[in-house]
């Protein structure tokens, strides 16, 4: 028996809620592990560090966001192509789809450092970041920045092993790294003293620990899976289609991002009381907002499979069902804000600060009522990207840029932090709206083919 049989799931078989499900609990627990890093960093940096830390933390954490989704965005949709790959059975096209994606991590990866790390002040300055924070700013995201390689490394060692339906290593390896970086900021930053730097400087390891542990894995259990010589010369027509599609989800997630540093920009001309309240919302939502992102991640790996293998009644099927999933789910986390946001905000900030923890409450309370737009907009995304339409998601992307240029130039101004908080949810509302146009249509489509397949 092939022992790398084990560690592969086909998911165009068996029930399409179970397997969806299966393979997104470990990607869940991974992702909660991931979100670690950057509360570990919170925490520590308000209890032992103060509320200046925070926002300094929060002052630019847009500018790595913007970077690390650019490359979350490439590897998300590399693996799309690789999961249709392996769903249409080519194992020669998939180790020649591998070798096109570690070539363009490779080559994009190192651009984007040097790139970021070149224009990094100048964004700083751009992005109004309080004189006051701006020198532990900058030293913070400098050190995060320097360590992006190892971080589009691990991205794209887990993408491959998702494409192939194992969810479960990748975790792992997260979960070793993500103790790590805890036992590391401890170390760095309260035993050693070494302030906002050793925080930014315990991710940078974590992370790199991660992807040397997940790449020392694929070489040993994958190897039949991994190029061969004659490989690496992909093809125009394959690299092509790695890097449209990669761009093309690396652009939804950028125009995203663009948008909330156009959004950060005003928040940060407000003062650091509004800039630490907004940084512990988002901590807080955006864990909440995980299990959500995790499920439409499952969901597209399966629908790429199953779209490879042409079963396009059971991406139907799995999608109309992942979406009951995620009402459930926002539901239960507007309950938890609602009952347990002032705790949660107090803990995480350390804060005696009541306008601090008033305007997280604001942010938060608004931002989780509208979760199940968000939930069917983060299913229809991706769903869409792995059946190969890549225009559509970007436009909606488009639609979330030109409402927070609006909201950043009339909203803020008018109202302050009340046009801030409720300008995401109005996005979520009106993009899920549009892709649901556009996805019933495509799905119409469909089902005239599934008939005859």
């Amino acid at each position: 028996m092939d022992r790398t049989a084990a560690k592969i799931t086909n998911m165009t078989e068996g029930n399409p809620v179970r397997v969806i499900l299966t393979f997104a609990v470990p990607l869940l627990i991974g992702n909660l592990f991931q979100q670690v890093y950057s509360l570990a960093d919170t925490m520590i940096a308000g209890h032992f560090l103060g509320d200046g830390a925070i926002a300094a933390i929060g002052a630019t954490s847009v500018l790595y966001s913007l970077l690390m989704n650019l490359a979350w965005g490439l590897n998300t949709g590399y693996c799309v192509v690789l999961s249709r790959l392996f769903g249409g059975g080519d194992r020669a096209q998939f180790r020649r789809g591998t070798a096109a994606m570690i070539k363009l991590n490779l080559g994009i990866g190192a651009l984007m450092t040097a790139a970021s790390v070149l224009f990094l002040k100048p964004a700083m300055r751009l992005l109004l970041t309080p004189a006051d924070v701006f020198g532990q700013s900058y030293l913070y995201i400098v050190i995060i920045l320097g360590g992006m390689l190892t971080t589009i490394a691990y991205n794209g060692c887990a993408g491959f092993l998702r494409a192939m339906g194992n969810s479960r290593t990748p975790l792992y390896f997260l979960i070793l790294s993500s103790l790590l970086n805890l036992a590391l900021d401890a170390l760095f930053v309260i035993l050693l003293r070494t302030g906002i730097a050793g925080a930014a400087l315990a991710t940078v390891i974590a992370q790199t620990v991660s992807a040397a542990l997940c790449g020392a894995y694929i070489f040993k259990n994958y190897r039949e899976y991994l190029p061969r010589a004659a490989e690496w010369k992909t093809g125009h027509a394959l690299s092509a289609e790695m890097f449209t599609t990669g761009f093309s989800m690396a652009m939804m997630q950028c125009v995203f991002s663009l948008g909330s540093v156009v959004l950060q920009r005003s928040i940060n001309a407000l003062n650091t009381e509004i800039i630490t309240a907004h940084t512990a919302s988002r901590r807080v939502y955006e864990l909440l907002m995980i299990p959500m992102s995790t499920v439409s991640s499952a969901t597209s790996t399966f629908v790429g499979q199953n779209y490879g293998a042409k079963q396009y009644r059971r991406i139907r099927e799995a999608n109309r069902k992942m979406l009951w999933v995620e009402l459930i789910w926002s539901v239960f986390s507007i309950l938890v804000c609602w009952t347990l946001g002032r705790p949660l905000v107090v803990l995480l900030t350390a804060t005696e600060n009541e306008k601090i923890v008033a305007n997280a409450l604001l942010n938060l309370r608004l931002s989780t009522a509208c979760f199940f737009p968000l939930g069917a907009l983060f299913i229809l995304r991706y769903s869409m990207q792995a059946m190969g339409h890549k225009v559509l998601p970007v436009l909606s992307s488009a639609i979330e840029l030109a409402v927070k240029i609006l909201s950043a130039a009339v909203l803020v101004p008018a109202m302050g932090y009340l046009g801030v908080a409720v300008t995401e949810p109005v996005i979520w509302c009106l993009c899920a709206v549009f892709l649901a146009v556009f996805y019933a249509t495509v799905g119409h489509q469909k089902q005239a083919e599934g008939k005859t397949a």
